[in-house]
């Protein structure tokens, strides 16, 4: 039984810098991806009238992300 756990980020009154350096959409074409050259990871909401809204920021990389790649199942 897989286990999901959302990754969460609380910062102030801005957010930190995120220079995009990789782009993905999802197969689904609701989620957009980015990888920047600060080395985080952002998920993005892409609503049918093409309207963008943060999802997540995910923190860890020690360099910049400059590919990204799906995984299978």
């Amino acid at each position: 039984m897989k286990t999901w756990v959302p990754a969460v980020a609380v910062w102030g009154r801005t957010a930190p810098s995120h220079s995009i350096t990789a782009m993905m959409v999802t197969d689904d074409q609701h989620t957009i991806v980015t990888g920047s050259q600060e080395g985080q990871i952002c998920l993005w909401d892409l609503s049918s009238d093409l309207k963008i809204s943060s999802k997540e920021i995910l923190f860890g990389h020690s360099a910049s992300v400059t590919c990204l790649a799906k995984a299978r199942e």
